[in-house]
């Protein structure tokens, strides 16, 4: 049996705060802590699903000035955290084939748009 919290590589990046779905009771961490309420918003295949993460676990990232300053934070206390949803939500699948789609499109008018140019300077 692993630990919820055991495999740190899928942890979410991209978080925001979210609403304790309904018939879900509060948990409580290792530091005995109520649970804060995530909700992840990577564009990877957890978006959108909600999580218990320990209200000390890191933090919650400050604001960050420039993409590339990152403001300093406080090393981790608690690293407790577990899925609450186990499944995708549907507008999270939609929005993943909706960005996958857009993004096919921008690339083959890039490539028409190529093919075009090169036709044009070959005539």
């Amino acid at each position: 049996m692993s630990l919820p919290c055991s495999d740190q590589s899928i942890r979410p990046k991209k978080m925001k705060s979210a609403s304790l779905p309904r018939g879900v009771e509060a948990l409580r961490c290792w530091c005995g802590d109520l649970c804060k309420v995530k909700e992840v918003e990577d564009f990877s295949y957890w978006l959108g699903v909600k999580f218990f993460m320990c209200t000390n676990y890191e933090y919650d990232p400050p604001e960050s000035i420039s993409a590339y300053i990152r403001p300093p934070s406080p090393p981790p206390l608690c690293m407790y955290y577990r899925w609450i949803d186990t499944e995708m939500p549907d507008w999270a699948g939609t929005e993943i084939r909706e960005r996958g789609r857009r993004a096919w499109a921008s690339w083959d008018l890039e490539e028409r748009r190529e093919k075009a140019e090169a036709e044009e300077k070959a005539a």
